[in-house]
C-alpha cells in the first residue's frame, strides 16, 4: 500500500472520530435537552479535533492509525462530550453525573492506551502527542467548571502547561527533553483525579478545597522543578559552548540531551508543544 493509499485511510479513521464524536453530541442532546452552548461548544471541538488530527496524520507517514490512537480518540471524544457538558452548565443547570462518568472513563482509559501502544506495537511520535494534548485539554476543562464552584484560582491548573509552552517560544533553553519522572507523571495524574473528585460535589466545599489545593501545590512543584533542570542544563550547555567556540550549536536543546520522557513508548519534549 503507497502513501496516498495511506494517507486515505488515515483521513477515514479521523472522519470516523468526528462522527463518532457529533453522535455522542447528538446522544446527549436528545437525553438531556443541551442548550445552545453545550451544542455549539460540542461542534466546534469535534470540528477543530478533526481538522488538526486530520493534518497531523496526513503529515505523519503513519502506515496506519493503529490500535493506540484509536483509544486515545475515544478518549478524545469523551473529553468532547464533557466540553460540551461543562458549556452547557453556564446557562442550564449542570448535568454532573453524566459529566463525571464521562470524565472517570476519559482518565481510566488515559492508563490503557499507553499499555495498548506496547503490547501491539503501534507506538508513534503523533501518538505521543496526541495522547498529551487530549490530557491537557480535559484537565483544562475540567478547571473551568470546577473554578465556578472554588474560585478563578483553579484555572492555573489548566493553564500551567499552556503558560510553560508558551514560554518555550521565547526562551529556547526550555525546549530541551525532560528525563523520565514517575512524580512528574504521578502529580499529573493527580489533576484529573483531583478535578474529578471536586468536580462530583459529593465532599464538603472544604475537602474539595483541599484536594484541589494539593493538586495545583503539587503541580506547580512539578513545573518549579522541571524549569530549574532545564534553566541548569541549558546554562551547562550555554558554558560548553563557550569553551569550544569553533562547535556549531544550533540551540541549547540539542546539546542537553538526557534520556526522555516516554509516552507510548516514544521519546518526546515533556511539557512541550
Amino acid at each position: 500500500m503507497n502513501h496516498t493509499d495511506n494517507a486515505r485511510l488515515l483521513r477515514q479513521e479521523t472522519a470516523a472520530g468526528a462522527g463518532v464524536q457529533i453522535l455522542l453530541l447528538t446522544v446527549l442532546g436528545a437525553s438531556l435537552d443541551l442548550g445552545p452552548a453545550g451544542w455549539l461548544t460540542g461542534l466546534v471541538f469535534a470540528a477543530v479535533s478533526w481538522a488538526v488530527l486530520t493534518r497531523a496524520v496526513s503529515r505523519s507517514w503513519l502506515s496506519s492509525f493503529g490500535a493506540a490512537n484509536r483509544v486515545t480518540l475515544a478518549r478524545a471524544t469523551l473529553v468532547g462530550g464533557v466540553t460540551a457538558l461543562v458549556a452547557d452548565s453556564f446557562t442550564s443547570p449542570p448535568r454532573v453525573a453524566v459529566l463525571t462518568a464521562l470524565t472517570a472513563v476519559a482518565l481510566i482509559l488515559d492508563a490503557v492506551d499507553g499499555q495498548v501502544a506496547r503490547r501491539t506495537g503501534t507506538s508513534s511520535t503523533l501518538g505521543a502527542r496526541f495522547d498529551m494534548e487530549v490530557d491537557a485539554i480535559l484537565i483544562l476543562v475540567l478547571s473551568v467548571y470546577v473554578a465556578t464552584a472554588l474560585g478563578p484560582w483553579v484555572l492555573l491548573i489548566g493553564a500551567m502547561r499552556y503558560a510553560f509552552v508558551a514560554a518555550a517560544r521565547f526562551l529556547p533553553w526550555m525546549n530541551a527533553p525532560l528525563p523520565h519522572s514517575m512524580a512528574r507523571k504521578t502529580v499529573a495524574a493527580l489533576q484529573g483525579v483531583a478535578l474529578l473528585v471536586a468536580a462530583t460535589g459529593l465532599l464538603p466545599a472544604p475537602a474539595n478545597l483541599a484536594v484541589v489545593l494539593l493538586a495545583l501545590t503539587t503541580l506547580i512543584w512539578s513545573f518549579a522543578r522541571d524549569t530549574a533542570w532545564l534553566w541548569s542544563t541549558g546554562k551547562a550547555a550555554r558554558a560548553e559552548a563557550r569553551t569550544e567556540p569553533d562547535r556549531p550549536v544550533a540551540n541549547v536543546a540539542r546539546l542537553a540531551r538526557p534520556v526522555p520522557r516516554v509516552v507510548h513508548d516514544e521519546p518526546v519534549p515533556a511539557r512541550s508543544a
